[in-house]
């Protein structure tokens, strides 16, 4: 990619639609808007009724709108064009193929309108992935986490911690390179480390967030209990089609089958496993591995066996009595009883998940954190926390260089192209 480009891709739906956006981005942009029309480019932000002309021939390929966004207020920073032309394959086949023509144009990469917008400093590192977030959101608890993350709540915060850690730097340093002059007073080293210590604290709190990989992936949820207890019958129940094999035959499932769903607008990933007893044959013996390593490994499981037996781990567990339409005596109070025949129970253990599932997710209008950024927050946090106790001014001064240096990743400030290259893998192209 280089400075000189300039790019061009259908930017809205998936065709046949009924309008379709063509998005034009670099130092050509206006003139392909000229050239394409055979006219001067409308005044800025103001959309025009415009004839497309293939410049090679002068062929007629549609008539639609133009719309200008002269440089540098735009969103990649550079002169942009939209062409909203008809939604059909062979209308944007032939205005791309025409655009592709013409020296000095190319095809965009995936996500590279937004990489531009970050390189002309339009949008921080934070705030890119926020918005890939919401582009891939599908649920409104996604969206709204996303549009938190993009409207710069998170980036706030950031530069929060950067301004006060700036200033405990600054002191540090005036200690080092003046402390031989009288105007200049000495550094409280002591009180430094504190207040390094006490944004240490902060950014542990932020870590406290839910993961951004229950908000995206699902809130894993793991039905388990011994064969024949009901589970398939509830897999299918909770996602709303025969996903799995229902026998009356103990043993009919040995793999794992997953499923999403979203349920009250939360997203989930629901596992149905093999039942859990001593296995008859090796294949068995496999399956009732995995599902108790889904069992170990789960957010929520809904355990469908007796209580006494249920599986040690780290999730929430439910206690789900299932077959509720047949007479058991070995009901237990604890239980939430459902029945997949006649979906007694089932509204309510929806509740339930969706009750424990809100206290693993961001609040409504919240952020969450990704794995990338958690593991840079932890970087920088330990770097603070080597502060306590140091008496050497120069280590203090450098643990405070690499916690910035941190922050500055989070925003983008400094990067690699490895980490731009991983933010923007999951861009599409025209975005």
């Amino acid at each position: 990619m280089t400075d000189r480009d300039t790019i061009f891709a259908l930017s809205s739906g998936q065709l046949p639609a009924a309008i379709a956006i063509v998005r034009v981005s670099g130092p050509l942009a206006l003139e392909a808007a000229r050239v394409i029309t055979g006219r001067d480019a409308p005044a800025a932000r103001h959309a025009a009724l415009r004839r497309f002309f293939d410049p090679a021939n002068g062929d007629l390929l549609d008539e639609g709108l133009l719309i200008c966004f002269p440089g540098p207020n735009t969103e990649t920073g550079e002169d942009m064009a939209e062409f909203q032309c008809h939604g059909s394959h062979a209308v944007v086949r032939a205005l791309e193929t025409a655009l592709a023509a013409m020296p000095g144009f190319r095809r965009a990469e995936a996500g590279e309108f937004t990489r531009r917008a970050f390189l002309s400093g339009k949008m921080d590192l934070a705030g890119i992935e926020g918005l890939g977030d919401l582009i891939a959101a599908e649920t409104a608890l996604q969206r709204r986490a996303a549009m938190a993350m993009m409207g710069g709540a998170f980036s706030r915060k950031i530069e929060s911690w950067a301004t006060d850690l700036r200033l405990l730097a600054a002191q540090i340093e005036a200690q080092l390179d003046f402390s031989d002059e009288g105007d200049v007073s000495g550094a409280d080293l002591a009180r430094i480390t504190a207040a390094a210590i006490e944004i240490s604290a902060e950014m542990r709190k932020e870590l406290e967030r839910p993961s951004a990989d229950r908000l995206r992936d699902g809130i894993r949820v793991a039905i388990g209990g011994p064969p024949n207890a009901g589970k398939s019958s509830l897999f299918n129940q909770l996602v709303g089609r025969d996903a799995a094999i229902v026998s009356p035959h103990a043993g009919t499932t040995r793999d794992v089958i997953e499923a999403s769903v979203a349920l009250n607008g939360i997203a989930f990933v629901l596992s149905d496993s093999a039942g859990l007893r001593e296995a008859g044959d090796e294949i068995e013996q496999i399956g009732i591995g995995r599902a108790e390593a889904l069992l170990a490994g789960a957010d929520i499981v809904l355990w469908l066996g007796r209580s006494e037996d249920a599986p040690s781990g780290q999730g929430a567990l439910v206690q789900v009595a299932a077959k509720a339409d047949l007479a058991l005596a070995d009901r237990e109070a604890s239980s939430l009883y459902v029945s997949s025949v006649t979906g007694e129970g089932i509204g309510s253990l929806i509740e339930e998940l969706c009750a424990l599932a809100s206290s693993m997710l961001p609040g409504p209008g919240d952020y969450a954190l990704s794995q990338r950024q958690r593991a840079v927050i932890k970087r920088a946090g330990d770097a603070l926390d080597a502060c306590t106790g140091e008496s050497d001014e120069i280590l203090v001064a450098e643990n405070l260089r690499q916690a910035l240096a941190a922050l500055d990743e989070l925003t983008g400030r400094t990067t690699t192209e490895l980490v731009l290259d991983e933010v923007f893998r999951g861009f599409c192209i025209g975005k």
